[in-house]
């Protein structure tokens, strides 16, 4: 029978996790990055560049309506895929593309003592003007590998931006080839 609510009664307090998704948004017309910087206001990480992500949420898996029913087992695919497309929105106010390419993972404990999965993704950008959430950042850059190296960021950051890069990259020199044909023609 499948769940009818969600619940922590069975679970195991020693597997339990927070789960945060973070994106790297990559703009496709000059290879440049998306960056954010968080408030100074912020208790984690002040005044430092990051990504857009947040935590998945009960209220992202709405029980009544699962994408797919696997036996008794509710699935509520691209789970992933929404929050990130959600938190883009939200936090940076851009549309980016729900196909998601994988960067790497860090299992984490915060000052608070919760142990946390963090999954990161990059994700071409789709359009939209830049405008960051009110109150959590205060500043945005388009950044590229290098010019990175120049801001104060959260540990890993920069590394993830240059691995962005070097996986869309192959893909911006096919389009930039086939634009020049065309115009050729």
């Amino acid at each position: 029978m499948p769940a009818e609510r969600i619940s922590l009664d069975n679970a195991k307090p020693e597997k339990l996790f927070f789960v945060v998704a973070n994106v790297v948004i990559w703009r496709p017309e000059d290879g440049r990055c998306l960056l954010l910087r968080r408030s100074a206001a912020e208790k984690v990480h002040p005044s430092k560049w990051c990504v857009p992500g947040g935590k998945l949420e009960w209220a992202d898996l709405d029980i009544a309506h699962p994408t797919r029913l696997n036996g008794d087992v509710l699935d509520f695919e691209n789970a992933v895929e929404k929050l990130l497309q959600r938190e883009a929105r939200e936090e940076a106010g851009v549309e980016i593309d729900s196909h998601l390419q994988y960067v790497n993972s860090v299992a984490y404990v915060r000052p608070d003592g919760v142990p946390t999965l963090l999954v990161k993704f990059a994700a071409r950008y789709l359009g939209g003007e830049v405008r960051t959430e009110q109150g959590s950042f205060d500043g945005h850059a388009w950044t590229n590998s290098e010019e990175i190296k120049k801001l104060e960021c959260i540990a890993g950051i920069p590394e993830e931006v240059a691995k962005t890069i070097a996986l869309f990259e192959p893909w911006r020199r096919t389009a930039t080839r086939v634009r020049s044909r065309r115009q050729l023609a």
